[in-house]
């Protein structure tokens, strides 16, 4: 008897705005073997401009940010007929095997305790894999696998039913730092996360900064996360762990006054739905490596 392929619902961001690698993209996906697929693309304020045959198109009438289009089509893939796994995937990223999700799927059965698996992400020309996308505090070796705290959001196979349980991305994040908060959230349910350092998924090393609004949105986000997350007592001791962090690490003096100006965003409120993380789960993330105030 023929063991069924394990069915992956995926995800796909776009705003038409990348015409030769959203194409390869999506050539990459569709070519995976030994997985079931239903994939949705997801325009974000645009209707896709491509759209292969067999794959399903949900347009937002204005672009909701990236957590929140991540969301719509989770939720256009959701029902009893929903895939054991969603992947989050990039429209700019490429599967360069065949097997590549076939790998993450297994890697997901041998850790069931984790909620999402991360394989490595690697800048497809040079081989390097950023430190911004090793998610661990010690990122010097990419290649060490093990149990971690946060996600690389951009390209991640969570569960379904543990992504459902925690509620999905937090959608007016817009941009930046929303898979911490989703990390915390299943960490919070008693699960874990996994990196699987030998699964590589390419990407361009394209600098963060780029996105308009940047150093406003971290440091707002920082702040909306901490309220939201983090149990009283540790809100300020994270808030100014970050701020020292910010100041040392920002060179120019016309970026840390936007940052500042989002830390005074994200201070007046606007973080939503306030619900800490009990003292157990922060002892379970300082076990394992890294505290949530940091």
């Amino acid at each position: 008897m023929m063991t069924p392929k394990p069915l992956i619902d995926v995800v796909v961001l776009t705003m038409n705005d990348r015409p030769a690698d959203f194409p390869r993209a999506m050539a990459s996906l569709l070519e995976q073997q030994d997985v079931e697929l239903r994939v949705v693309i997801v325009g974000n304020g645009v209707e896709p401009d491509h759209v292969p045959a067999g794959v399903r198109a949900v347009t937002l009438p204005v672009n909701e940010g990236i957590p929140q289009g991540r969301n719509a089509g989770a939720d256009a893939l959701a029902g009893a007929d929903a895939g054991e796994f969603i992947f989050f995937f990039d429209n700019d990223a490429v599967l360069p095997a065949p097997d590549t999700l076939a790998q993450l799927v297994e890697e997901g059965r041998r850790h069931l305790e984790a909620a999402y698996i991360q394989p490595r992400i690697a800048d497809p020309r040079t081989g390097i894999t950023m430190r911004r996308w090793v998610p661990r505090l010690r990122a010097g070796d990419a290649t060490r696998p093990g149990t971690i705290t946060v996600m690389a959001e951009g390209v991640v196979l969570v569960r379904r039913a543990d992504y459902e349980r925690a509620g999905g991305w937090p959608g007016h994040f817009f941009l930046f730092h929303e898979g911490i908060d989703l990390s915390w959230r299943l960490w919070d349910l008693g699960r874990t996360g996994w990196y699987a350092p030998d699964i590589v998924i390419h990407h361009p090393a394209t600098d963060p900064a780029r996105h308009a609004g940047f150093h406003r949105l971290i440091a707002r986000n920082r702040v909306w996360l901490a309220y939201r997350r983090l149990p009283a007592p540790l809100i300020p001791v994270y808030l100014v762990t970050w701020t020292l962090l910010s100041a040392a690490r920002i060179r120019s003096r016309a970026n840390l006054a936007v940052w500042f100006a989002g830390l005074r965003e994200g201070l007046k409120g606007g973080h939503g739905e306030r619900r800490p993380m009990s003292w157990s789960t922060v002892l379970r993330l300082t076990r394992a490596g890294r505290p949530p105030i940091v």
